[in-house]
């Protein structure tokens, strides 16, 4: 951020979110405070508050209703990992045990229910379209997840399947991040509509620049250790790409990721070759169009300095995995 005056908002706006999660983990049962709290503690980028904050920047950043819908929505996508975690049996997050493996499946699924019904109480407080509006969004997530379960639709290719589960899965919560900044700082119509429309097209930027830095990244710039979706097999765009290739050259490659690739050979054999393959390339151009897409959006914007910072994000966005 340019602006200092902007940027202490913005930490005076987060730390008092911190404290809101902080409250809403808590509870007269000790281990439940301690499970809710497990990845409160972890840490995070704490990207969609952010959002919801610099939204509010277009309006009165002061508005009451701003700081606990920032803490919603960080409340809702931390819940969301404790389920991922159990779906994706994964065994870390941030760097510590994940729920389910330092605890179990009920544990984790039974905690991330937990940290709804706290998000839930403190938009009971902030009116019945934010409360309409977050029912709306937990809608698109979990048909986001079914999606993604079921694979694609007859006819459908598995690269449109994957974009549009992102949109639901990823964008959503962004879109909405940044509606609720917006919305109950009191910004006029048109930009709240603006800013959702660039929450959601920039989460799922911000998402695919994940999966190509998961292959062409030499260390854990992403937050993960390169080639972890290859070792779980999760589709990601680069191995999407390279998967619709129909070179002859690309037939061993398609082969090993077909499945997930356990042996740590194969990952360094499959990260060596999908970095020189086109479909790397092709990636990073969906990641431009996505983040170029996103600034565009911006254009129609009030000049402030919000806006400088959410234009310094798209251009972040587009050129982190060059």
């Amino acid at each position: 951020m340019t602006d200092a005056a902007l940027e202490q908002r913005i930490r005076d706006g987060l730390g008092r979110v911190e404290d809101l999660l902080r409250e809403a983990a808590s509870s007269d049962h000790p281990f439940i405070g301690q499970t809710a709290n497990h990845l409160v503690d972890a840490g995070g980028k704490r990207f969609r508050p952010l959002l919801t904050l610099l939204a509010a920047e277009f309006g009165d950043f002061a508005a009451p209703g701003v700081v606990p819908a920032a803490a919603v929505v960080e409340l809702t996508h931390l819940a969301t990992l404790y389920h991922d975690d159990v779906m994706d049996e994964a065994p870390l997050r941030r760097g510590v045990p994940t729920a389910n493996a330092r605890w179990d499946n009920s544990i984790a699924i039974l905690t991330g229910d937990f940290l709804f019904a706290r998000a839930s109480q403190i938009l009971a407080d902030l009116g019945p379209e934010a409360v309409r509006l977050q029912a709306e969004t937990f809608e698109r997530l979990v048909a986001g997840q079914i999606n993604e379960c079921i694979g694609p639709k007859d006819g459908q290719a598995p690269i449109d399947h994957y974009l549009s589960v992102l949109v639901d899965k990823t964008g959503s919560l962004i879109a909405t991040s940044a509606r609720f900044g917006a919305l109950l700082s009191g910004a006029p119509g048109p930009v709240v509509d603006t800013l959702t429309r660039f929450g959601e097209v920039f989460g799922v930027a911000f998402q695919l620049s994940d999966d190509v830095l998961d292959i062409a990244s030499d260390s854990d710039q992403s937050g993960k250790t390169p080639g972890t979706d290859l070792r779980e097999g999760v589709p990601t765009l680069p191995t999407l790409y390279a998967l619709a290739s129909t070179d002859r050259e690309s037939a061993r490659l398609r082969e090993l990721l077909s499945a997930p690739i356990t042996d740590d050979a194969l990952v360094r054999e499959v990260l060596a070759d999908l970095r020189v393959h086109p479909s790397i390339d092709q990636a990073r151009q969906t990641v431009a169009r996505y983040a170029d897409e996103a600034c565009e959006l911006l254009e129609s914007l009030p000049d402030n300095a919000a806006k400088e910072t959410l234009l310094a994000l798209c251009e972040i966005v587009g050129s982190r995995t060059v």
